[in-house]
């Protein structure tokens, strides 16, 4: 078994078990890596993948496990390379962000110019996407953490530091029916139009569905 093999099928399954698209991604060669996921599965004595003729279709249940402990491997190979590199070179090495458009338009900005002036051998790495892109770059390893404001309650692999602490407000025009209101129910806020984040994102769907409840 080599780390190289480990590193194959993590990948493969990255890349939706596209192995020509694998290969691209780690400029290599396809039939390569076929080859060695089949050494690997035949070490073994296992299949990693369930197939369609030269198609990779599912990963099986066994598939399933090995993948999530060949990750855990991986990581922890690249953490020791962390370590050696950080006393060989304290001040030098890559560190990987995932994060949300608006916490990279807004709230980080700073925060790296910052850094980057601290640490200007340190080669920093931006990764957007939504909440639960982000912490899947996590869990996959691709990122070495995520900064977001929803609550990533569904990756029960990652630990989850509170940053700060935000309120939502309620913006109308001077004349509006609620401008002077000092407090405002969900029955009233429903009967107005509201503009707002999508929905799709997990915190906004707990407080917009008792909005939709109310007609």
């Amino acid at each position: 078994m080599k780390l190289q093999q480990l590193r194959y099928i993590v990948e493969v399954v990255n890349h939706n078990l596209n192995v020509s698209s694998t290969a691209e991604g780690l400029y290599t060669s396809q039939p390569g890596i076929s080859k060695q996921v089949r050494m690997l599965e035949d070490e073994l004595g296992i299949q990693i993948f369930s197939r369609s003729g030269k198609h990779l279709t599912q990963v099986t249940p066994a598939g399933q496990e090995i993948i999530r402990i060949a990750r855990e491997v991986l990581s922890k190979v690249d953490a020791i390379k962390s370590v050696a590199g950080e006393h060989t070179w304290p001040d030098k090495g890559s560190l990987y962000i995932a994060t949300t458009h608006t916490q990279a338009r807004y709230a980080l900005p700073n925060v790296i110019k910052g850094f980057i002036e601290r640490y200007p051998r340190v080669s920093l790495h931006m990764h957007q996407g939504s909440p639960t892109q982000i912490a899947d770059a996590v869990s996959k390893g691709n990122a070495d953490f995520a900064i977001a404001t929803e609550a990533l309650h569904l990756y029960e692999d990652l630990v989850m530091l509170p940053c700060y602490h935000w309120n939502r407000a309620i913006v109308v025009t001077p004349d509006h029916p609620l401008a002077g209101k000092k407090a405002i129910t969900i029955e009233e806020l429903a009967q107005y139009p509201l503009v707002t984040y999508t929905s799709a994102l997990p915190d906004v769907q707990s407080w917009i569905l008792p909005l939709t409840a109310q007609g």
